[in-house]
């Protein structure tokens, strides 16, 4: 049907008159009612901030989804910087409120806050520092919320999973460059180039239930455990001759219906997308490919995630944060959709 008068007044009869909350469609309108307040939308730029503008809170108590940052980063092996991750990331506005392929609003959906950072007893003691983020993870976990932490170099995630698999190794869907389980470097065993070897050794993750996206670069020949211990790497450049739905499809399949994890290092997109970052690797993915891996687990019983490596002084464009924020604003959506989500009434 062509455009005529008829369809012109309409229109103007329907939407001429409409006030800010006037919404027909029924999950629109839902969003709008949540959102709007006395006729008017938050100012983005207004406010203290947070992590994805999410509510501040002092603790996890009561929450069903925990936003908390690790500003460590004494395991990098080239360029420092991603400390000032969580605080760079907190700057960042217009992310949100609404996912609209997941079709959630998840700030307004469920009870989630920004908790704040791990506060750490030391700057210098790598091992010490791991220590404060299990205890702090250890925390949201006994609190009944789901964390969803942002570092930090990508050894912060090792201390997260000995706080959510000590009672059962859990699966992982790691997207990133590197496959990270590297043995010693410059006599350490704790670095970011090793947390996950460490994490199978230590019994917290299932290998056989890992899946690591987006590999490659120069130092495929130190992923060898992730080979010998059954892991499922997709390179980079299988992504193009597999497509996107056989990836999440063998994604999905991996992690299965146990508990799942999910850690995504922003070192997995390219650098025209996000140069930002401690150790970036040209044929990367694009922001569009992440976030739509990121969408296909949907339904994924994950019980939390990170965001790591965002290093913010090597991308004075803001481009790497921009794509950080929408990530972690979809992983933070998988978590309200996942089936691990806590009870509205429900915690620790």
């Amino acid at each position: 049907m062509g455009w005529d008068a008829d369809r012109l007044a309409a229109l103007r009869e329907r939407y001429g008159a409409a006030g800010p909350g006037a919404f027909h469609d029924p999950a629109f309108a839902d969003i709008a009612a949540r959102v709007i307040r006395s006729g008017r939308r938050p100012a983005p730029y207004a406010g203290i901030p947070t992590l994805l503008s999410a509510p501040k809170a002092p603790g996890p108590e009561g929450l069903q989804v925990a936003l908390y940052g690790m500003p460590m980063d004494n395991g990098v092996t080239n360029r420092p910087g991603a400390r000032f991750g969580p605080r760079a990331l907190r700057g960042i506005e217009r992310i949100g409120p609404y996912e609209h392929v997941l079709r959630v609003a998840p700030i307004h959906q469920a009870r989630v806050a920004d908790i704040g950072d791990v506060a750490f007893s030391s700057r210098f003691r790598l091992e010490e520092s791991h220590a404060d983020i299990e205890a702090f993870v250890a925390r949201i976990r006994d609190a009944g919320a789901l964390p969803l932490g942002v570092g930090g170099d990508h050894s912060v995630t090792l201390p997260v999973l000995r706080a959510l698999g000590r009672a059962r190794p859990v699966g992982l869907i790691h997207i990133d460059a590197h496959c990270d389980t590297s043995g010693e470097f410059d006599h350490a065993r704790f670095h970011h180039g090793a947390p996950f070897r460490q994490a199978v050794l230590e019994g917290v993750l299932d290998p056989t239930r890992t899946v690591q996206i987006g590999i490659r670069g120069g130092a495929e020949w130190l992923w060898e455990f992730s080979y010998e211990s059954g892991m499922t790497v997709i390179h980079a450049e299988e992504i193009d001759s597999l497509g996107l739905p056989a990836v999440i499809a063998r994604a999905r399949q991996v992690v299965g219906a146990g508990p799942a994890y999910l850690s995504f290092d922003i070192d997995s997109l390219d650098p025209a997308f996000a140069p930002g970052t401690g150790t970036p690797e040209a044929g990367g993915l694009t922001v569009r490919e992440a976030l739509a891996i990121l969408r296909g687990m949907k339904g994924v019983n994950l019980i939390g995630a990170d965001l790591v490596e965002i290093a913010p002084q090597y991308d004075p464009s803001t481009a790497t944060l921009l794509a950080g924020g929408q990530i972690l604003f979809t992983i933070l959506s998988l978590l309200v959709l996942s089936p691990a989500l806590p009870p509205a009434g429900g915690g620790g």
